[in-house]
């Protein structure tokens, strides 16, 4: 945390109207549970980091948060200052920059957040934060719902016409027709079939046509239908149904209703699992966030960047000094230039 400073600090100036917005999606946004502003926020810190949060503080959410914009509005300091002034903010316990992850598929983008608490926060409560459904929530575009500007007209209810429910009460619609009467039938008249076959009754009364010895009666299909639908139900197709069937039939059948009849019984396919199903209970994916170095803009998980910080900058930041390089890094490197040398060498 940063050191008492008492001393009076300057006053940052108000927010312009025409401060630049973020587009949707970026820019500042607003932790939860903040202390009610007062005169003495900030009393801690040193005189630049003091001016800088409660420029900061006064943004709305949706701002942007570049160091650019920022040194454009705060005259008193450059880039370089307003950069080391926000990391000092993030050590402090006042900000963090999170990478968030939006959309879904193709679709999916990263986002660059800057979260600012007026209340300084420490590591524990800003990694719990982060980690929270109210995180990712939070992460998520909010829609648009701003009123139109007022130089929008309102708008107006259409012209009524002859469509419109006002007229339609009034035009006097079609003169109802009268039901008709169905004729009779003549008592020896057959009733008409108004329902057509089942798929599963179709591919049993073709059994016949394809191999004779499996010809059936209206009856016997009637009655082996609730059998061969259960396979249909299963997803199997028709073609699969009557060519297990018609597999390996002894040379005379006797009876084809009852071979069919304990073929559909003992040949019944397993039940397979509904993809469509499954995939509809499959929990949602989580949203990717990842918290970003204030200093040098490393991204990674929020319990790795203590303070808002990577390890190299962290390092540097409480010794006061230039950060480590990194190990990896350097061998890196040292391998890139033994393969330049060795193709610098004449053959």
């Amino acid at each position: 945390m940063a050191i008492q400073h008492l001393s009076s600090a300057l006053h940052a100036p108000a927010v312009s109207p025409a401060y630049p917005m973020a587009k949707p999606g970026y820019g500042k946004r607003s932790a939860p549970g903040q202390q009610v502003r007062t005169r003495d926020d900030f009393a801690l810190l040193p005189t630049r980091e003091r001016y800088v949060a409660g420029f900061v503080d006064h943004l709305p959410d949706g701002a942007s948060m570049s160091v650019k914009q920022l040194a454009k509005q705060l005259p008193l300091y450059g880039q370089q200052a307003i950069s080391t002034a926000l990391k000092a903010l993030s050590v402090a316990g006042h900000l963090r920059r999170v990478r968030c992850a939006v959309g879904a598929g193709d679709e999916c983008r990263w986002v660059l957040r800057t979260f600012w608490s007026r209340t300084a926060r420490d590591n524990e409560w800003w990694n719990a934060y982060l980690a929270t459904e109210t995180a990712s929530r939070t992460a998520a575009p909010a829609p648009d719902t701003a009123p139109p500007p007022p130089w929008v007209p309102a708008e107006e209810p259409p012209p009524a016409g002859p469509d419109s429910p006002a007229v339609a009460e009034q035009v006097p619609g079609p003169t109802p027709v009268p039901p008709q009467r169905t004729p009779p039938q003549a008592p020896d008249a057959e009733p008409t079939q108004t329902t057509a076959p089942s798929p599963a009754y179709l591919a049993l009364a073709r059994l016949g046509r394809d191999d004779h010895r499996l010809r059936l009666s209206a009856d016997d299909c009637t009655t082996l239908e609730p059998l061969a639908a259960q396979w249909l139900d299963r997803g199997v197709t028709t073609d699969y149904l009557t060519s297990t069937l018609k597999a390996g039939l002894p040379i005379q059948v006797d009876s084809p209703a009852g071979l069919l009849r304990r073929r559909l019984i003992d040949k019944l396919p397993p039940r397979l699992p509904d993809t469509t199903s499954t995939a509809a209970n499959a929990p949602a994916p989580t949203r990717r966030l990842l918290v970003e170095c204030t200093d040098c803009g490393r991204p990674g998980q929020p319990e790795a960047l203590p303070d808002g910080l990577c390890r190299p900058c962290h390092t540097a930041h409480s010794a006061g000094g230039q950060p480590s390089p990194d190990p990896t890094q350097i061998a890196a490197v040292k391998a890139h230039m033994a393969n330049l040398r060795t193709l610098l060498k004449p053959v």
